[in-house]
C-alpha cells in the first residue's frame, strides 16, 4: 500500500513536469513566430515637392486688340447710309458709311467752273503781256505800261493755281463723303446712323485692328518688378490647356487712385484666330531665375556632425540615409535643393533613433 503510493507520487511528478515541459516548449515557438510576424516600426513621411522658390503669381485680365481705331469723316455733313454692324469683320477699302453728296458735288462744280475762269483770264492776260513786249521792244509803249502787263498775267497765273487748287481739294471732298476701312479688323462701335448730321472729324466707327492682341491685367505694386523682368504666359478660360507667350508691352507710369494697382498690356505674338477680343484670359507670372526647392519638417534632417541627411523610405519598408544641399532654415522647416528625387518619401519623425538597417512601416503622412 506504502509502495503503491509512492508510485502515485512518482507518476503525478513526472506528468507535471512533462506538461511544463510541453508549456515551455509552445511558449518559446509561439515567441519565434510572433517575433518573425512582427511588423516593422511605424513611422511618418513626409513626400518630397520641389517649386519655385518665388511662386507664381496669377491675375484675370481681358484680350484687347492693341490698336483700336476711331474712325470719322472728314468733311461734315448728313449721314446717307450705314454699312456695316457691330461685330463684322471689314477689309481695308471697305465702304462703312456714306454721306449725302449733292452740296459736295455742287462745290466741285464750282471750283471747276471757278478754274475754266481763271483759264480764260490767264489767256487774255498773257496776250496782252505779249504785246506789251512787243510795242516795247519797238519803243512805243512805256515801262511803266509793261510792268501793268506783267502784273496782270502773274495774277492771272496765281488766280489759275489757286483754282487748280480748289478742284483738288473739292474732288478730294467729294471722295471724303465715303469712309472706307484704312485696316482690317472688326466693328466694335457704331456711333452714327443714317439721318444724322455729323461734324469734321466726329467719331463714327470704332475698329480693333486685328494685327496684334494683348492681355490687359492691373498689377498690384509689389510685383511690378517681376512684371518688367520675369517671365509671363497667358492662358485663357475658352481653352485652359494651351499656353501663349506673353511680353509686357506697356504698364502704366502711376498707380489707379482707387485700387492701387498698375495697369499692364501684354502682347500676344501667338496669339490667332480663336482668340477672341474681349475673352477672359489668366496672366501667369513667374521668376526665371529662382532656385527650385522643397520645404520638409524640420524633424526630418538628420545630422550628427557631418553633412544633413534624410531617410528615404521606398515601398519594401527600408530606409536608406541620402545627403542633402541645404538652402535655408526656418522656425519649424528646412527649405532644400536637392539630394533626393521629386515625390521620394523621407521619414518626418523620430530619426535620430532610427536604424538604417531596420525595416518601418508607414502609418500616415505628413502635407507640408
Amino acid at each position: 500500500m506504502f509502495a503503491r503510493s509512492i508510485f502515485s507520487s512518482y507518476y503525478r511528478l513526472l506528468t507535471g513536469a512533462a506538461l511544463a515541459l510541453a508549456v515551455i516548449a509552445l511558449t518559446g515557438c509561439n515567441e519565434k513566430v510572433a517575433e518573425k510576424a512582427a511588423p516593422g516600426r511605424p513611422v511618418l513621411v513626409a513626400t518630397v515637392h520641389y517649386e519655385a522658390e518665388t511662386p507664381e503669381r496669377s491675375f484675370v485680365g481681358t484680350i484687347k486688340p492693341r490698336i483700336e481705331t476711331d474712325m470719322g469723316f472728314r468733311v461734315p455733313g448728313k449721314v446717307a447710309k450705314r454699312l456695316v454692324e457691330v461685330g463684322q469683320t471689314v477689309d481695308v477699302g471697305q465702304p462703312l458709311a456714306t454721306l449725302d453728296e449733292v452740296d459736295l458735288k455742287l462745290q466741285a462744280e464750282q471750283a471747276e467752273a471757278e478754274f475754266r475762269a481763271a483759264t480764260g483770264v490767264l489767256a487774255q492776260a498773257a496776250a496782252s503781256e505779249q504785246r506789251a513786249k512787243d510795242l516795247r521792244a519797238k519803243g512805243w509803249t512805256t515801262d511803266a505800261q509793261l510792268d501793268q502787263s506783267r502784273a496782270a498775267a502773274d495774277e492771272a497765273r496765281a488766280r489759275l493755281n489757286r483754282a487748280e487748287r480748289s478742284v483738288e481739294l473739292t474732288r478730294n471732298s467729294l471722295s471724303y463723303a465715303t469712309l472706307v476701312a484704312d485696316t482690317r479688323g472688326v466693328v466694335t462701335a457704331t456711333l452714327i446712323d443714317a439721318g444724322q448730321v455729323v461734324a469734321s472729324g466726329q467719331t463714327a466707327i470704332r475698329i480693333a485692328r486685328f494685327a496684334e492682341k494683348e492681355a490687359v491685367v492691373a498689377i498690384p505694386e509689389t510685383l511690378v518688378g517681376r512684371a518688367k523682368d520675369g517671365t509671363a504666359s497667358v492662358t485663357l478660360w475658352s481653352e485652359p490647356n494651351k499656353q501663349y507667350v506673353a511680353k509686357l508691352r506697356e504698364i502704366a507710369p502711376a498707380a489707379d487712385p482707387a485700387t492701387r494697382t498698375y495697369l499692364a498690356k501684354f502682347s500676344l505674338p501667338g496669339a490667332g484666330e480663336s482668340v477672341s477680343l474681349g475673352m477672359t484670359a489668366t496672366l501667369t507670372l513667374s521668376d526665371p531665375s529662382t532656385d527650385r526647392v522643397a520645404k520638409l519638417p524640420l524633424s526630418a534632417l538628420y545630422s550628427q556632425g557631418g553633412n544633413p541627411s534624410l531617410y528615404i523610405v521606398d515601398d519594401a519598408g527600408d530606409v536608406a540615409l541620402k545627403p542633402v544641399a541645404v538652402k535655408a532654415y526656418e522656425s519649424n522647416s528646412v527649405v532644400i535643393t536637392g539630394g533626393v528625387p521629386e515625390g521620394a518619401k523621407v521619414v518626418a519623425l523620430g530619426v535620430q533613433k532610427l536604424d538604417p538597417a531596420q525595416k518601418v512601416r508607414v502609418v500616415s503622412s505628413l502635407s507640408f
